[in-house]
Parts: C-alpha cells; sequence; structure tokens
C-alpha cells in the first residue's frame, strides 16, 4: 500500500507556531511525514508544540526569529535550509490582531500590523523562494476573511491581512514560470485567543457569540484543526494545479 501521507519527504520553514492555528497546522504537517523548522519568538509555545509533533511520530526545530526583523527571516529560513538539506514548502503563518474605530485608532498599532502581517510574508517569500527554484514548491500564507469582508472595528487588520491577499496573487504570478505555488489561506471566525482584541471590541465573549451564532450559516466558530486541514491541502501536491487562490475557511459567511 502506498504512503497515504501527503508531505512525506517534505521539508518545512513556518512562522508562528507556538500556538493556535499555528500549532495545530505544525502537528498535521509533521504527522503527514514533513520535517519542520519553526519560527516564532514563543520559545516555550513552541517546545509545546515540538513535544506534540514528536507525539505523533514527526521531527520539528525551533529557531528564535522575531518576524520584524528581516536578518531573523533570512536567518530562520537559512537555517531550515542548511538542516533539513533543502526547503520544499513555506508556511508563512505569524499574525497580529488589533481592533479599533478608525477615528481612534492608534498609527503605532497600524504600523504594528502591517510590520507583522504582510511584512513578514514579504520578507519569508523574498528569503525562501531562491531556495525552492531548483524543484518547485509551494508557499502558503495565512490571510483572514477580515481581508475579504470587513466589519467594524477591524479597519487595520483587515487592510493588513487584505494586502496579503494582493501580494499572493502578484507572487503567484511570478513565480508560476518556476513552478512555485503560491496560495493564501483565510479563516473565519476561529475560536482561539488570538481574537481577543476583536472579542473586547465586540462587548465580550456573550456577544461575540451571539454575533456568531446570526453572521455564520454554520452557526459556529472553527477550531484550528479545521483550518490545519486547509493548510496541509495547500502544502501538499494534491494542490498541484492550484495557485495564485485564497482559500477561505468560514462556516459559509463569503
Amino acid at each position: 500500500m502506498s504512503d497515504l501521507r501527503q508531505l512525506t519527504g517534505k521539508r518545512v520553514v513556518m512562522t508562528g507556531g507556538a500556538a493556535n492555528i499555528g500549532r495545530s497546522s505544525a502537528v498535521l504537517l509533521a504527522q503527514h511525514g514533513a520535517s519542520l523548522v519553526i519560527g516564532d519568538i514563543d520559545e516555550s509555545g513552541v517546545a509545546e508544540t515540538i513535544e506534540q509533533i514528536e507525539a505523533v511520530g514527526g521531527t520539528a526545530q525551533f529557531v528564535r526569529t522575531d518576524v520584524t526583523s528581516e536578518d531573523d527571516i533570512r536567518n530562520l529560513v537559512g537555517t531550515a535550509a542548511e538542516s533539513l538539506g533543502g526547503l520544499d514548502v513555506g508556511f508563512f503563518n505569524a499574525g497580529l490582531q488589533r481592533s479599533g474605530q478608525v477615528t481612534t485608532f492608534d498609527v503605532a498599532d497600524w504600523d504594528a500590523l502591517f510590520s507583522v502581517n504582510p511584512r513578514h510574508c514579504f520578507l519569508g517569500a523574498k528569503h525562501l523562494v531562491p531556495h525552492l527554484e531548483a524543484a518547485g514548491g509551494s508557499i502558503v500564507f495565512t490571510a483572514s476573511l477580515a481581508a475579504i469582508k470587513g466589519g467594524p472595528g477591524l479597519t487595520g487588520y483587515s487592510a493588513s491581512k487584505g494586502a496579503i491577499v494582493g501580494f499572493n496573487k502578484a507572487l503567484a504570478a511570478e513565480l508560476a514560470p518556476n513552478g512555485i505555488r503560491v496560495n493564501t489561506i483565510c479563516p473565519g471566525w476561529i475560536d482561539t485567543p488570538f481574537n481577543q482584541p476583536a472579542i473586547e471590541f465586540m462587548g465580550g465573549r456573550e456577544s461575540q457569540e451571539e454575533a456568531v451564532r446570526q453572521v455564520v450559516p454554520l452557526g459556529r466558530q472553527g477550531s484550528p484543526d479545521e483550518i490545519a486541514s486547509g493548510v496541509l491541502y495547500l502544502a501538499s501536491d494534491a494542490s498541484s494545479y492550484m495557485t495564485g487562490q485564497i482559500l477561505v475557511v468560514d462556516g459559509g459567511v463569503a
């Protein structure tokens, strides 16, 4: 019987693997045969992720990475390529959430959103592509439903995630001749602490859950595991004829 694991032998570098969608995705990718190098500033969080990866028979390494630093991103990608003997997949998942009305939104928060969300995707691609050109590969970004369907209090966040969607489209066209695929996953309401700024803006957990029941056709928030399945698909050869696309996993909102 052939190996049903979709990433057997694939070498993956990723950001934002300490918790939430990143952790679930890292564990699933490893479970399907990938070897990973994870960049994050949260060493203890990634240590727990690696424990879970090892529990399913996978392997992963940690490289401390401030994704706002080009030097750190360059080091992450270079270390991963050297350690794994090359790279096949880049998953740029690190993210930042800030919420607030546009008239009172702090410029520092706006700049922080852009320094993490689209900028680190650009830096990741910039330093990863030379390692992928020889054999193709797959790049996956994490954006958000907010990138294509905004809402009150999400002007800064939506703008920063929308920049990833635009970058994804252009980069996919640029890299297609090299056989490199570029796709973005856009999660909807996912039940993780990452969304706490938005929850507070909406008046607390109870108000947010009621809004979800009213707005999401499936009537609930998603789980990190449900997003991880989409990441696996985009990273693997199962999506080999797919590039420049936005995979929305949102319970039917968009």
